[in-house]
């Protein structure tokens, strides 16, 4: 079963705000709060920009050592 429960909770300021700039860097834009009036499509937009961000840190840090 899924959760959205945070792994780390410290670190969500710092997700909402990697989220927002996601959501920016792909043009859909978004409110403080509730964004339940999102389509799939948008808010898959958003996870898979969250995603390719990530892989390319992880990628960068790898690179570096």
């Amino acid at each position: 079963m899924a959760s959205n429960k945070a792994l780390v909770p410290e670190a969500k300021k710092a997700l909402e705000q990697f989220k927002m700039e996601a959501a920016s860097e792909v043009g859909v834009t978004l409110n403080q709060g509730y964004n339940g009036d999102l389509t799939s499509r948008q808010a898959g937009s958003i996870g898979g920009q969250m995603v390719k961000k990530m892989v390319e840190k992880y990628e960068n840090d790898i690179k570096s050592k």
